[in-house]
């Protein structure tokens, strides 16, 4: 049975999932700003906000579901695994469709003129999220792996239990061996002088 307090290993991965709730939150801002200059026409500006907001929906539940309850199932690590590379596939295919349909907006937008104030605040907004889509793929991406990787570390030493219970809550440990059973066993038929069961009837 998992822990009912938060372990120190939870606790990372906690920070970790409030880092991504972060910058989730950024790349929703700044989409939402783009879009309302745009007047929520071009889908290369959509893509970031819609996912933004399926993003943000996904991981807030998923922490509030971890903290509230003790076992979740959204909270053990092939879960989490599973929706966090699902979540980065997308940011990569929406992000390569919206960076190509980025590529004509000035990289400086002080060329834009100072008559157009607007115009310089949303090309400066554009370029900010160019950067924060792709940082948010690479940090689910690589979430997503570390948490692959140290519950694979932890299931090939012999700690299965990993896979049962909420990694915020997982405080590596090896499960009891079975020498207890053994010695009874060995103790139901031997006397304690050596002397077989069966040579006493």
């Amino acid at each position: 049975m998992p822990s009912s307090e938060i372990s120190s290993v939870g606790k990372k991965k906690l920070g970790v999932h409030v880092l991504l709730i972060v910058l989730d939150v950024i790349a929703l801002a700044l989409a939402a700003r783009i879009n309302i200059f745009q007047e929520f026409y071009f889908m290369a500006d959509l893509f970031p906000l819609g996912l933004a907001i399926a993003t943000l929906i996904i991981l807030f539940f998923m922490l509030v579901l971890d903290l509230a309850i003790q076992n979740v199932p959204t909270a053990r690590p092939a879960f989490e695994i599973g929706i966090l590379y699902v979540l980065s596939i997308f940011w990569l295919a929406f992000n390569a469709f919206s960076t190509s349909r980025w590529r004509n907006i000035p990289l400086n937008c002080s060329a834009i003129p100072e008559e157009y104030p607007d115009e310089r605040t949303w090309c400066r907004d554009v370029q900010a999220l160019k950067s924060f889509v792709w940082i948010e793929f690479v940090a689910l991406f690589f979430t997503a792996s570390f948490i692959l990787r140290y519950a694979i570390t932890q299931n090939n030493r012999g700690r299965k239990q990993i896979w049962s219970g909420p990694l915020s809550r997982y405080v590596p440990r090896d499960l009891p061996q079975r020498n207890e059973f053994m010695r009874q066993t060995v103790t139901d038929y031997f006397g304690t002088r050596g002397e077989s069961m069966f040579e006493k009837i």
